[in-house]
């Protein structure tokens, strides 16, 4: 694959580093040194881009790269609340586009064993649940957009709670977060169902990197000759 990389912080730099071992070419590596390549001619030139920017950038990159006719792979976190415009813009362009809060193949297992200790636990409302997740300290949104993610599985068995919070709650209505920014931390989430007799936790600890970007390699591939949205389920047949 020829791969455009938008973003070139920490994790752009392990892409890179996967992508090269896996036999890849990166054609392009874009960020705030050199917006001037970001321009369709360029983006033509490529297979697939990989997206892994900030909330504030994220969307005009995802216009640029639909506009260009080219896939992209985004792990941008923080701007969802423009989900609904994204993929109307990718749609009407035929474009395609793989989203995932987190690509590291162990976490999208840890959602699906989310879900089911959920939907168990929502039986038994003697136990309270919680969520915590610790970064490190240049992650820019808190709550992470996987703590998001495993938070609305939760909510999804549980109707009578009505929205997650990032803060400390005793409201039975309200689903607490709690983030941490310490370093080093490449992302730890916690699941935590609680009672007077007993605690049940489910517990995912990335090591480094090499996760996140070997699953964004991955949707990288899945998705060339494609159209349409997907997520890591696609990817991974879950």
């Amino acid at each position: 694959m020829k791969i455009v990389l938008i973003g070139y912080g920490k994790m752009g730099k392990a892409i890179e580093e996967i992508a090269l071992q896996e036999g890849h070419e990166i054609m392009l590596k874009l960020d705030v040194s050199n917006p001037q390549d970001f321009t369709t001619e360029n983006l033509q030139k490529a297979d697939v881009a990989i997206e892994f920017t900030s909330p504030h950038s994220a969307v005009e990159n995802l216009q640029k790269c639909f506009d260009a006719g080219l896939p992209v792979v985004c792990g941008s976190t923080g701007w969802l609340d423009q989900w609904a415009e994204i993929c109307q813009y990718c749609n009407e362009r035929d474009g395609a586009l793989v989203y995932a809060s987190n690509y590291s193949i162990g976490v999208n297992l840890f959602f699906e064993l989310n879900n089911y200790l959920a939907s168990l636990m929502s039986k038994h409302p003697s136990y309270e649940v919680k969520l915590e997740e610790i970064h490190h300290t240049e992650k820019k949104d808190a709550p992470s957009g996987t703590a998001i993610s495993l938070a609305q599985q939760v909510l999804k068995h549980y109707p009578a709670k009505k929205n997650w919070v990032n803060q400390p709650s005793n409201n039975p209505n309200e689903l607490a977060i709690i983030s941490e920014r310490i370093d080093p931390a490449p992302g730890t989430h916690k699941i935590k169902y609680y009672s007077e007799i007993d605690d049940i936790e489910i517990i995912h600890t990335a090591h480094n990197r090499k996760g996140f970007a070997g699953g964004a390699v991955m949707a990288a591939a899945f998705l060339i000759g494609k159209k349409g949205i997907f997520t890591m389920k696609d990817v991974l047949g879950l």
